[in-house]
């Protein structure tokens, strides 16, 4: 399984961004995949996960309402849509892809990811 991020860059408060994560591997449309994002000093935290077979998703409570993540089956490929940010936004966004072929509630710890892209870097300006 292999993970490419990108669509990472400098916004300024209140503004948005895509996030885009191409996958490829035999297991990637079966486990959920995520994105986590990772301040300097803080731990790797979970932002969003979604489904490929059901499209269902879970998001953490910081972001409800401002991120949307999806995906395409076609391009084999996960978007996180990243509305109204804010200083508190910024951070290193990883996508990942879960160890198991679960559903996307509870799926929320980094343990329970097996595969990781390499993180793109998302900085908003206050």
């Amino acid at each position: 399984v292999q993970l490419q991020a990108s669509g990472g860059g400098l916004v300024q408060a209140g503004g948005s961004l895509r996030l885009s994560c191409i996958t490829s591997g035999r297991t990637i449309k079966l486990n959920p995949t995520a994105w986590f994002r990772q301040a300097p000093g803080r731990e790797r935290d979970f932002v969003a996960a979604i489904s490929w077979k059901s499209g269902s998703t879970n998001y953490a409570d910081s972001v409800k309402g401002r991120f949307t993540i999806s995906r395409d089956n076609a391009k084999n490929t996960v978007y996180l849509q990243m509305n109204s940010l804010n200083a508190e936004d910024t951070a290193v966004y990883y996508c990942a892809v879960a160890k198991y072929p679960v559903g996307t509630e509870g799926l929320t710890m980094a343990y329970q990811y097996g595969y990781w892209g390499q993180g793109t870097q998302v900085t908003v300006s206050s």
